[in-house]
């Protein structure tokens, strides 16, 4: 019998009861969500990214975002009351977050970040985002996301 397929981001959100569904596609190695998207044929403005900071004070920031966006530091850093932030170093990401860079989801980080997730997530009933492994994605309501991540809106992109 086949294992079932599940990711930590998963089994968070099955504890918590909250709906989604994923998918799975071939990739052996870090694209960007750009790519992914175009690979798939998803619309960018429902396809999220996560993007992981580190503000003055030493603490980590989670920021959730459309994949063909970039973030603006001073907005982000505004909305999780830091006097700045910088972008966390690809060669840390795993030891900060438990994942590595592709499959970064904010779901299920080995602690749990303040978490920030653009406000035009709001406009759709479902967006997309990393299922916590390179190839696998999550479709989730991104209210579920806010609640799962205990997260907020605001806008954080240039």
């Amino acid at each position: 019998m086949a294992k079932e397929l599940k990711t930590n981001a998963m089994r968070i959100l099955d504890k918590l009861k909250i709906n989604y569904t994923f998918n799975t596609y071939e990739c052996k190695e870090f694209i960007d969500g750009v790519h992914i998207a175009d690979m798939l044929n998803q619309s960018y403005e429902k396809s999220f990214k996560t993007i992981v900071c580190v503000g003055k004070s030493g603490e980590y920031f989670v920021f959730v975002l459309p994949v063909d966006k970039s973030i603006d530091l001073k907005k982000a850093s505004k909305s999780v009351g830091e006097k700045s932030l910088e972008l966390l170093h690809v060669k840390d990401i795993n030891k900060v977050t438990g994942y590595i860079r592709g499959g970064c989801t904010p779901i299920g980080m080995k602690k749990q970040y303040k978490t920030v997730i653009h406000s035009s997530a709001k406009n759709f009933d479902e967006i997309i985002i990393s299922g916590g492994r390179i190839g696998i994605q999550l479709f989730i309501s991104p209210d579920d996301l806010c609640r799962a991540v205990n997260g907020k809106y605001s806008d954080i992109i240039l």
